[in-house]
């Protein structure tokens, strides 16, 4: 039993995290953002609202739909950077199959 918990140990802690990095896309270039979703494959972006600059706002960025699950697909969307207030990057977003005539 011992041995057992031991070797399942070893196991857990051999594995890397799988955290996702997070990014403040108001301190970054939109080369920057771009580069860092690209190199990352998925990250956490966040901004405060135009409307409400005391609410911020965040959601998960990917480089493209290998990054989503199976029933979502990679669009474009936007996100203020600090030299463009409209960043393209890429979201996951569920795909309706009813859009395609069944």
């Amino acid at each position: 039993m011992k041995r057992a918990l031991l070797t399942l140990c070893i196991v857990a802690v051999s594995f890397p995290a799988l955290a996702i990095n997070r990014y403040n896309v108001q301190t970054m270039t939109c080369s920057a953002v771009q580069s860092a979703v690209k190199q990352d494959g998925a990250a956490i972006l966040r901004y405060r609202s135009a409307r409400n600059p005391s609410l911020p706002l965040y959601d998960r960025y990917v480089r493209n739909a290998n990054f989503c699950d199976i029933n979502e697909t990679a669009q474009i969307s936007f996100v203020p950077s600090k030299d463009n207030p409209n960043c393209r990057v890429r979201r996951c977003e569920s795909v309706n199959y009813n859009d395609f005539g069944d």
